[in-house]
């Protein structure tokens, strides 16, 4: 018999945070089996390995459970120390990255979130607030462009790349589906390049689902979200 996996991934195939988590594993060239979750039908280890969210994604490594994708990026960078690692080395360098981390998921997916929960003018005035975290984020992250690659780490995806690009990768979808901007190359040209030779590595086309797949997906959402109003 062949050796038994050691790692599961538990996630879902339209999950921006199970996607996450798949583009790591790849860049750091770890074996995994992934496990699809019927988010229904949760199974019985994902509400008994994550009883607080009982929320995709889940890493089993070696019968231990880690949950939240965040968290599972950084278990998964100190764990397998081999190269590429997704965080810098240096302490300095790593704090600038977990802030900028951390506004992508306290701000940008926040905002984000306002913009496909809403409708009429709200939703366009969520959207140009969007992309006015965008370009605070643009002006953040230029300082880790060194010119050795596209990409914050060099010749290699970092954190902040599948962050990034987990979060804004199908704009063009989103922005066929909801009938406003999700990004603006005008009012963010260097956040626009970045995300489009991202778009292009090979490991976030390999993760990616088709583009038609994610178009149904999205306008059965739409049909059944609930409205968010600011007023």
């Amino acid at each position: 018999m062949g050796k038994k996996c050691e790692v599961k991934l538990h996630g879902m195939w339209a999950s921006s945070y199970s996607k996450r988590v798949e583009m790591a594993l790849k860049v750091k060239g770890i074996p995994y089996e992934y496990i699809e979750e019927d988010l229904s039908n949760k199974s019985h280890l994902l509400l008994t390995c994550n009883p607080v969210h009982k929320k995709i994604p889940l890493l089993v490594h070696n019968e231990k459970p880690i949950v939240e994708s965040y968290i599972i990026l950084e278990y998964i960078d100190e764990t397998w120390k081999n190269s590429p690692r997704l965080f810098p080395e240096d302490p300095y360098e790593r704090a600038k990255v977990r802030f900028w981390a951390n506004y992508i998921q306290q701000q940008m997916i926040e905002s984000k979130s306002r913009v496909i929960m809403s409708d009429g003018e709200t939703q366009v005035k969520e959207s140009k607030e969007y992309i006015e975290k965008q370009k605070v984020l643009e002006e953040g992250v230029k300082d880790f462009f060194k010119g050795d690659g596209p990409y914050t780490n060099g010749q290699n995806l970092g954190v902040l790349d599948i962050l990034t690009v987990a979060t804004l990768g199908f704009y063009e979808v989103q922005e066929q589906v909801f009938g406003v901007k999700f990004m603006d190359p005008e009012m963010t040209p260097f956040l626009y390049s970045w995300v489009t030779e991202v778009n292009e590595h090979p490991v976030v086309k390999e993760v990616s689902p088709p583009l038609d797949k994610i178009m149904g997906f999205l306008l059965y959402f739409k049909q059944n979200r609930p409205i968010y109003s600011n007023k």
